[in-house]
């Protein structure tokens, strides 16, 4: 009965002593640069919809401001993982198990909306029919017009 207790498993464990008062400090900290992180976007998202609003939109301006809101929406994923789903307190092998994948997946989201805007540019390029299946009739009817008048000059 003694021999079991001399045995040492070969499992390794942490165990983190956290007080609850540290608990409640990272919490709040937390919280708040995720509050600060929102109303930071919101502020983007809200320019973005001013300049749309505008007269003649730049478009370089508005990719600017969606690149920065998902820089954003990326740090506050990682604040989240990190402290409400304590990965922060894993070891690094643990992190790279969860973290690898999720970058693959990203990969793979990137390269189907890329293929699939190819796709589409292509077929609005080389479909004979595009105009005649996409666009309403009124217009259809306005384009026709201006290439019959075309052809009589």
């Amino acid at each position: 009965m003694d021999h079991q207790q001399d045995v040492v498993s070969p499992e390794i464990t942490f165990q983190h002593q956290h007080s609850d008062a540290d608990f409640r400090k990272r919490v709040r900290k937390t919280t708040i640069i995720l509050s600060i992180l929102t109303a930071i976007e919101l502020g983007f998202g809200l320019t973005i919809y001013t300049i749309h609003k505008g007269e003649n939109p730049n478009p370089t301006l508005v990719l600017m401001f969606k690149g920065m809101i998902s820089i954003l929406t990326l740090a506050k994923a990682y604040y989240i993982v990190s402290v409400f789903m304590h990965l922060g307190d894993e070891i690094r092998n643990m992190i790279m198990t969860i973290v690898v994948p999720l970058l693959l997946f990203i990969w793979f989201i990137t390269a189907f909306i890329y293929e699939g805007n190819s796709y589409k540019n292509l077929r609005n390029r080389y479909d004979p029919h595009f105009r005649e299946t996409m666009m309403p009739s009124q217009h259809h009817k306005a384009d026709t017009a201006v290439k019959t008048q075309g052809g009589k000059e």
